[in-house]
């Protein structure tokens, strides 16, 4: 194993950025070993989202250097796979965190020393942008600089491929492998992009072309034009807020009531420690005062680069009720689906996609309604890619979520966007205002229809990766892992998964890290799976339906849980039985030193 030392002398030698070199020689000179073990032993790797870190010095953080090696690899692997790609060109942009437009530079520059145009979005832009130019050029690959919904401290880097989806395997292997080949930086003038004929900026043309085809996606323009429905809205912080408000345009929507403390963009994200809608009314105080000071009934809240999105309904009683993102797809799925139909479209030729941690409400919706639905793993990289698969069988794939807020609605783009979702939604109360319905008693409309699927999900806080895999491996192997004596066994040790949880039977087991599935004929999983990351899925007997995964960009084990039933009341009381079961006999909090979530 290389010495500290030697990692040491490796980042001072390829570091020219003095802020991160400075970090490093503090830290050696102050003999912090195992700060300097975790910053430099590992290397940043493509996650869930691309690369995503804190911004510090170190090979595993997000700084001038990895962003230039990842830029380097990235590079050279369309080089080599995508003869083209250098007329094709690549689409970069950024939001407005700290470094966003250097890290932005940065890559341009290495891949205009290669001579690829680049098509280099000046000014902030939503993350959705650029995938959408990818498509629209034919571009060879996209980039986009942000981390998202993460704290203030953190960047990444977002990649999209040719077909404008986000990466999944084969490809962030070889992007991996070829990083590794081009460790010696190629330049560090971030300057580069100014004033080159390599250098592109078609924003605003590309913004334009965004807005025509969202635009197709309104069905009641003088219905929204009239509607004397006050929305409120808020951006988090992010860059959402004028790009939401020429969305409303285009839908000829009035003028929404911005939440100001939070319009502008603001890297430091000064009244909220996460700036994610998701966090729930703590994320959203803001937002909910401007409201009521207001007298608006409804809040939509997209997250900091605008990929996700939130509604809020103010209810009868006076109290706000923040809808979870399962509540959310099921209803922007059946807007869509409405509006499918009402064009008088073939239903089979309709196909709509979730996440395997989602709500399997939208699978039952399929079934009463004939349309083609499927699940693939979490994340937009797996169901933008699914949505082309389905695309080239002769499926109109309209509509794909995720839990975590994300929503792709007609074929504007293969990956989430908060701001088609944002319009969707608003046109869609303006249709229920009109029928003397608010979003609630709609949501209940199609829980009667199609059965009560009552949700949980929640994580817990580690930054420890060995808790993460110590936790993992005892529900996997248990207490005490035994080695398998038997010949061509296909795991570690013998498998010792619980057999019950909160009092009932497990029925069901799928280990995608391991790729063992119960309810197949050899046991095997047919979802892809990943031993760098844990996802383990449980059924009960009383039909309950467990997850639980660690985050791809954020210290956490996520649970997700969900019960289907008649009676409201009973699924609620039969799920928090084992939502505590969940804590008290596979997570064990208190043990392993866990901080469960909080608002």
């Amino acid at each position: 194993m290389t010495s500290i030392d030697l990692l040491v002398q490796e980042w001072l030698r390829l570091d020219k950025n003095p802020t991160t070199r400075s970090e490093i020689e503090k830290l050696y000179a102050d003999q912090n070993i195992d700060e300097l073990e975790k910053r430099l032993r590992n290397r940043i790797s493509f996650g869930t989202a691309g690369l995503r870190s804190n911004m510090e010095a170190g090979f595993s953080r997000m700084n001038d250097l990895t962003v230039i090696q990842a830029s380097q690899g990235l590079c050279m692997y369309l080089l080599d796979t995508l003869p083209a790609s250098v007329s094709k060109g690549v689409v970069i942009g950024h939001d407005h965190r700290h470094n966003s437009e250097r890290f932005a530079r940065l890559t341009a520059a290495i891949f205009i020393t290669k001579g690829f145009t680049v098509y280099f979005y000046r000014g902030l832009v939503h993350t959705p942008l650029v995938p959408f130019g990818v498509k629209r050029l034919g571009a060879s690959c996209g980039i986009m600089i942000t981390a998202s919904h993460n704290p203030k401290q953190d960047n990444g880097y977002k990649v999209y491929l040719e077909n404008g989806c986000q990466i999944i395997s084969p490809h962030d292997k070889g992007i991996a492998k070829s990083i590794l080949k081009y460790l010696e930086p190629w330049t560090w003038d971030a300057d580069l992009v100014d004033n080159n004929s390599l250098c592109v900026d078609n924003v605003k043309e590309i913004s334009d072309f965004y807005f025509e085809e969202l635009k197709e996606l309104s069905h009641h323009r003088e219905d929204n034009a009239s509607s004397k429905i006050k929305f409120v809205y808020t951006a988090m912080h992010g860059v959402g807020t004028q790009v939401a408000k020429r969305a409303f345009e285009v839908f000829s929507f009035n003028p929404f009531l911005s939440t100001k403390e939070q319009e502008e963009p603001d890297p430091d994200f000064p009244t909220v420690a996460f700036p994610n809608p998701e966090e729930g009314k703590g994320a959203l105080a803001l937002a909910i005062k401007t409201a009521d000071e207001n007298g608006a009934r409804i809040i939509f809240a997209n997250d900091p680069d605008a990929d996700r999105f939130s509604v809020s309904e103010k209810q009868k009683n006076g109290e706000w009720n923040i809808f979870s993102g399962n509540q959310i797809g099921i209803i922007l799925a059946s807007a869509v689906l409405e509006n499918y139909n009402a064009q008088g479209k073939p239903i089979n030729k309709l196909a709509m996609l979730a996440s395997t941690v989602s709500s399997k409400m939208l699978e039952k919706m399929a079934k009463v309604e004939g349309f083609y639905f499927e699940e693939t793993l979490t994340g937009f990289k797996w169901l933008g890619n699914k949505a082309i698969d389905l695309n080239q069988q002769g499926y109109e794939v309209l509509f794909a979520y995720e839990e975590a807020i994300g929503f792709m609605i007609g074929n504007i783009v293969k990956d989430k966007d908060g701001v088609s979702a944002l319009v969707t939604f608003a046109e869609l109360t303006v249709q229920l205002d009109k029928r003397g319905l608010t979003v609630s008693e709609y949501l209940e409309e199609l829980y009667n229809k199609y059965g009560y699927f009552v949700s949980d999900n929640s994580y817990f806080i580690c930054y420890s990766p060995q808790t993460i895999d110590k936790i993992f491996n005892k529900i996997r192997y248990g207490e005490n892992p035994i080695k398998s004596s038997e010949l061509n066994y296909p795991y570690t040790y013998q498998l010792s998964y619980p057999s019950t949880l909160a009092g009932y039977k497990i029925t069901y087991i799928r280990d995608l890290t391991i790729g063992y599935d119960t309810s197949k004929p050899d046991s095997k999983a047919i979802l892809p799976i990943s031993k760098s990351s844990h996802m383990i899925t449980f059924g009960l007997e009383n039909g309950c339906i467990l997850t639980l995964r660690t985050s791809g960009t954020e210290p956490k084990i996520k649970y997700y849980l969900e019960l289907s039933g008649k009676d409201k009341a009973e699924v609620k009381n039969e799920l928090h039985k084992v939502t505590k079961g969940v804590a008290d006999e596979l997570l064990e909090p208190e043990k392993y030193g866990l901080v469960y979530r909080t608002e």
